[in-house]
């Protein structure tokens, strides 16, 4: 090992430098490094062990399918011997092409606009595509499934049960009246749309390209744009339980898909895109309250926090409070979308 982290077996797979690795802070499930190799730059990972390296067939397929289509994304490097990813003792790895660009934690309207018309440009790109995945993590965003572990978990004798259960508690309240969403369609999606997954120009609110593939995968708008929005037009930090829904990102956001792919979304999907930014923000608050009890999933700020618990606790409520800020707004957003679209 060397002492950056990365195993030598994955240098010598990937013939890099012996120049030291640049740990990248952004994101808190895989551990990432920008890495040189005959002077160019390339980005580095290590997956989280929820990721098999089978998912690295289905970027490798998706992304082909976007470059020919005209959408950048970052693609798989191959190793010496043309493999898609390397296996050692403490995970799979992974290299890939880097980009030049930034990510920003809060969207702005016009950067909103931006990567909403991007996203829009991602879906339709891959609409005409029938890919069977190797790699799946089904009930990713089942709702359902994440309220009810959480209502399993409840446990008034946990060492934080005074913060948690009623905390949990309310999640789960604010999510039983939450309007069913319906049979929508299931098209190929990012997965993860949080603004830090979107690459800007460096000097311009331009969207570039959408970054961490991993969670590629059969979804529905309802939950890609919900989990898009519930990151993109949170006021505050994910972790702020002054949380708020701004409206002016929500508008700028759904002009921007509509520019992006006119005529790709049913009525029924942009009737439930605000409903679906609602549900998703319950669903993660659902999830953050569910690894207090586990100690064991989210990554966490150590800079900022004592543990894992104090962290998830902090972000459950500010989850909870997003989701009570967009239901204040449910009828305005849902009418902006309907305007946006042209419905």
């Amino acid at each position: 090992m060397s002492e950056d982290g990365i195993p030598r077996p994955v240098r010598e797979a990937y013939d890099l430098d012996d120049t030291a690795a640049e740990r990248v802070s952004v994101g808190w499930i895989n551990r990432t490094f920008v890495v040189r190799r005959g002077g160019a730059r390339f980005v580095l990972q290590r997956l989280h062990p929820v990721f098999a390296g089978e998912v690295n067939l289905d970027i490798d397929a998706i992304t082909r399918h976007l470059e020919a289509k005209g959408v950048q994304t970052p693609r798989l490097v191959r190793t010496r011997d043309e493999r898609l990813w390397v296996t050692q003792g403490d995970g799979v790895w992974r290299m890939l092409t880097f980009l030049e660009g930034r990510t920003v934690d809060a969207l702005d309207p016009p950067r909103a606009h931006a990567a909403a018309r991007l996203a829009a440009r991602f879906h339709r790109a891959l609409d005409d595509l029938d890919h069977r995945f190797h790699f799946t993590r089904p009930g990713a965003h089942d709702t359902p499934a994440h309220l009810a572990k959480l209502r399993r978990l409840r446990d008034p004798s946990h060492p934080q049960a005074d913060a948690i259960v009623p905390l949990g508690d309310a999640v789960l309240e604010a999510a039983a009246s939450l309007p069913a969403l319906g049979a929508l369609p299931q098209r190929i999606v990012h997965g993860d749309l949080k603004a830090t997954n979107v690459l800007f120009a460096p000097d311009a609110p331009r969207a570039r390209a959408l970054v961490d593939l991993d969670t590629l995968a059969y979804g529905t708008i309802a939950a890609e744009l919900g989990d898009a929005l519930r990151s993109w037009g949170n006021t505050a930090s994910e972790s702020d339980p002054e949380a708020a829904f701004d409206r002016a990102v929500f508008t700028a956001a759904m002009e921007g898909y509509a520019e992006g792919a006119p005529g790709l979304l049913t009525d029924a999907e942009v009737d439930a895109i605000a409903v679906g930014a609602e549900t998703i923000a319950l669903e993660l608050a659902s999830r953050f309250a569910a690894d207090v009890y586990e100690d064991a999933y989210f990554g966490w700020d150590r800079t900022r926090f004592a543990s894992r618990v104090e962290h998830n606790l902090a972000r459950v409520r500010a989850q909870l409070q997003l989701a009570r800020s967009i239901r204040a707004q449910r009828a305005e957003l849902e009418a902006i979308a309907r305007r946006a679209f042209g419905r």
